[in-house]
Formats: C-alpha cells, structure tokens, sequence
C-alpha cells in the first residue's frame, strides 16, 4: 500500500473462514424445533446474509414473521447457532492460518464482526488461531453497527494506521464510516468495484505482498 500500515483488522465469514455450511445447519435445526417456519433454509440464502447484522438476517430471511414470532425464533437461532459453530466450526480460506502467522509478526491483529456474542470464540476454538489476535469486537457485544464497532476498536487499542479486510459492499461502507483504508477479500462472498475498491486481493496470502 502508499502508506504505512500498523494493524489490520478482519472481518470473519467470508474472509477468515466460510462457516454457511454449519449456520444453515443451525437454521435448518431451528426451524424444525417450531410449527410457524415452513420455508427450508439453504446455503445460497445464509450466503446472500452472511456479513450483515445479527438482527438484519431475520428481516431478510423471514420478513412476514411476525415481530414476536420473529424474536422468539431469532433466540433459538442464535443458540443452535453458537452450538453448530462451537461444534462443526467453518473452513478456512487456503494458506489463512499460515497467513495470519506471518502478519502478526509485523502488525497488530484483529477482528470486527456482524455476529453475536461467543461466534468469534467459536472461530478461535477451532482453528487456535486466538494467540495471534490482540482484540475483537462483534455486533453481539452492544449492538452497534460495524462502522461504530471499527471505531471502538481503533481508539480502545490506540491505532494509528489500521486497514480493514473484508469481503462485502458492507464491509467497504463500514470502513469508509470509520475512516479506515478497506482491502477487499475477493475470494469471498460479495461484491464491490475495483473504482471504489481498488486494493484487493484474491487470496489471504496476497496480505503479505500488498502490505
């Protein structure tokens, strides 16, 4: 990149690992668990969510649920969720752990994510990747926006020149509302222009020559 950098902070699914397999899992889990949820949950619909708010994946998901319903079946979801990814975890993008070990021996590492509480700990407990990350903040913690969450981070830990890597159009808003510098994760699973993106890189490994 142009300028220095001191840190880097990560989203999780769809840059550090691919988790859909195991999160339908637990929406397919859910919905069998209640008689008012008769549409079927797949990959392709956890995919075209993954990244947004916690709270924002039932609206999209289930939009003529009922608030109350809706609530209620966001509760069951979030624990078969938590329970399927502590269980089953996700994969990790090729060469990722390896990558992540040769960055955190010149940069401060983290990760800011759209999930609920406990999911970023599940990350770590299946791939003992936690000893490389200084901090992490999700959505789950207070409910604030990513943008907010990024913010928090850099001024908790005192950054002075972070990037963000992510992999959605989302991800690229949040860090523009944060004023930090976004590389987008093109192995992922959205999309954003190379005029409005233009550092990018097509697998995690490419971190180690961008920066």
């Amino acid at each position: 990149m142009s300028h220095p950098i001191d840190s880097i902070i990560f989203d999780l699914d769809g840059t550090l690992w691919n988790a859909t397999e195991a999160v339908t899992q637990a929406f397919q889990q859910a919905a069998g668990s209640v008689d008012y949820i008769s549409d079927t949950v797949t990959v392709v619909d956890v995919e075209a969510v993954t990244g947004q708010p916690f709270s924002a994946v039932y609206d999209k998901l289930f939009p003529s649920l009922p608030a109350e319903k809706r609530d209620e079946f966001k509760a069951i979801c979030a624990e078969q969720e938590l329970h399927h990814a502590r269980q089953y975890g996700g994969t990790l993008y090729p060469d990722l752990a390896n990558t992540v070990r040769n960055l955190a021996a010149r940069y401060r590492l983290f990760i800011v994510s759209n999930c609920q509480t406990g999911y970023i700990e599940a990350f770590f407990q299946h791939t003992q990747l936690e000893p490389y990350f200084e901090g992490h903040q999700c959505f789950g913690t207070k409910g604030l926006p990513k943008a907010e969450n990024i913010k928090e981070v850099v001024a908790n830990f005192h950054l002075q020149a972070p990037v963000y890597v992510g992999d959605t159009r989302s991800d690229f808003e949040a860090s523009q509302l944060a004023g930090v510098p976004f590389i987008f994760a093109e192995y992922g699973f959205g999309q954003v222009p190379a005029a409005e993106a233009p550092q990018r890189i097509s697998q995690s490994a490419d971190l180690l020559k961008l920066l």
